[in-house]
Formats: structure tokens, C-alpha cells, sequence
């Protein structure tokens, strides 16, 4: 695991990975660790971390990312979820509590408000000219990257 002395110190998922802090394993693998969340927003609300530390997605190498997927899928299947979120928050006017990427495997056992996920929706009508600009703004730094 790839952890700065600091976040070895002071962060509660690096301290699960490391088996500093005791918790329900699902999955591990080389990149990733997962296990039931502990305070669940559903039953089998599980939370998968990648063993690098890093705050956010953007700061995450791709390999971390690449194989935190698939085990979300496997642990849905494992549930036989046909209803789920998978979430993932950047930064805390964002929902992120804890400074360490982490995804959500969320189920969603009926359209109650009482259970899983609850998410609102502010959509917004932008003009086409926006738009426009904004895509030609994207596509420029992408192509940067």
C-alpha cells in the first residue's frame, strides 16, 4: 500500500487496509479493499477503497481506478441487486466525508425514501450556444491530456 506517513497516521481507511482498525472484508485485491459499510444507508451498502491513499478521483493512477469496478459489479451480483448506486464524491460541498477515494455499492431495495440512495436532481436548461462552448472548452484541455 502507497500512503504518506501522514495519511497512515490520520486516515480511518488506511488504517482498515493496514488492519489497524477491524472491519467486514468482502474483496481485496492488490489495488483495492472492500467491505461492508458500517453504517449502511441500506443492507449490503459496501464501500470500496483503493490502497493507495489519495484524496480525490483525479489524483487516483488509472490502475486503482481500473480494477475498483469490477469488484463493485461482483459484489451487486453477489446480492443480486437489481436496483443499486454506485457512488462516488470528490471534495466536502460534495458529500465527501472521509479524504480518501472511496466507491459506494448502494442498494436500492424499493422507491421508498426510507432505504439506499435518496438523490435529488436540479437539472438545468442551458443554451446551445453554452454548450457549444463549453464542449469545445473540454475537448481542447482533453486532447492536453
Amino acid at each position: 500500500m502507497e500512503v504518506s506517513n501522514r495519511s497512515l497516521a490520520s486516515c480511518i481507511f488506511c488504517k482498515i487496509i493496514k488492519g489497524d482498525i477491524p472491519s467486514f472484508k468482502l474483496i481485496e485485491t492488490d489495488f483495492s479493499y472492500s467491505f461492508l459499510d458500517i453504517g449502511p444507508l441500506s443492507k449490503g451498502h459496501a464501500l470500496i477503497i483503493p490502497k493507495k491513499h489519495a484524496d480525490k478521483l483525479h489524483e487516483l493512477p488509472d490502475e486503482y481506478l481500473a480494477d475498483a469496478m469490477p469488484i463493485a459489479k461482483k459484489i451487486a451480483a453477489a446480492q443480486g441487486l437489481d436496483n443499486y448506486n454506485i457512488l462516488q464524491n470528490n471534495g466536502r460541498i460534495a458529500h465527501q466525508e472521509v479524504d480518501h477515494v472511496h466507491f459506494h455499492v448502494i442498494p436500492k431495495p424499493s422507491a421508498s425514501d426510507e432505504e439506499g440512495l435518496v438523490v435529488g436532481w436540479p437539472a438545468k436548461k442551458p443554451a446551445m450556444e453554452e454548450l457549444k462552448a463549453l464542449h469545445e472548452e473540454l475537448v481542447h484541455k482533453l486532447n492536453k491530456l
